[in-house]
């Protein structure tokens, strides 16, 4: 994949927009100490599980215990590849077109939460200026709640996001009975203002690809 990427990065066919991974895995290197220096606590870490440690490894090619036997020379292979060095750096909070935008899970929102109701989620206009911090935030969203039960959608412009499952949209609020299962709809869920492509490809093998002519 990594090289697919640089690529097509190389011929200038490929935008890249920065999903929440991104961040994880630049976290995960910045604390990797916390994370591999113990290998009892390292199972239920949350890099662990969600496959940053394993990512690293495989483009580094060095071994789980190697890792963890010389954390600092791990961490210093990790940060040349390209991954981190060209790939990442090239990411984009976001693209837009005349009638689209295109985010990895939604374009950022104000929020309102507090001890007595969930969180809020309300259209901000001024979110192309918003800060790094909000992107990393608005990069974990569920932008099909937020199109759907929340109404954040960007007027006259049909957000593309990715992040949440599809078939979380088919099944909450389309005509799905399935979330997940046989039955499930992991197709590019549409509705007024989002594509949602995410095909959750881990657990559906499938990814979804769409075209657009805009």
């Amino acid at each position: 994949m990594q090289e697919l990427i640089l690529h097509l990065m190389h011929n200038q066919d490929i935008i890249l927009i920065r999903g929440n991974h991104e961040d994880l895995a630049l976290e995960f290197l910045a604390h990797a100490n916390n994370y591999l220096g113990d290998k009892l606590y390292l199972p239920f870490t949350h890099h662990y599980r969600n496959g940053t440690v394993d990512s690293f490894l495989q483009l580094t090619g060095i071994s789980l215990s190697n890792a963890m036997s010389d954390i600092p020379a791990f961490v210093k292979k990790a940060r040349a590849t390209a991954y981190v060095r060209n790939i990442i750096p090239a990411m984009k909070d976001y693209f837009e077109t005349e009638h689209y935008v295109f985010v990895h899970g939604w374009i950022p929102c104000l929020t309102d939460r507090c001890t007595h109701r969930p969180r809020e989620f309300y259209y901000n206009p001024k979110w192309r200026e918003a800060s790094p911090a909000d992107w990393e935030d608005a990069r974990w969203y569920n932008g099909i709640d937020c199109a759907c039960s929340w109404n954040v959608k960007e007027p006259h412009k049909t957000i593309v996001c990715g992040h949440f499952h599809s078939s979380y949209g088919h099944f909450n609020y389309g005509n799905n009975k399935a979330e997940f299962g046989d039955d499930a709809d992991f197709s590019p869920f549409y509705s007024e203002g989002i594509i949602a492509i995410d095909g959750c490809t881990a657990y559906s093998g499938k990814v979804n690809c769409i075209m657009i002519d805009d």
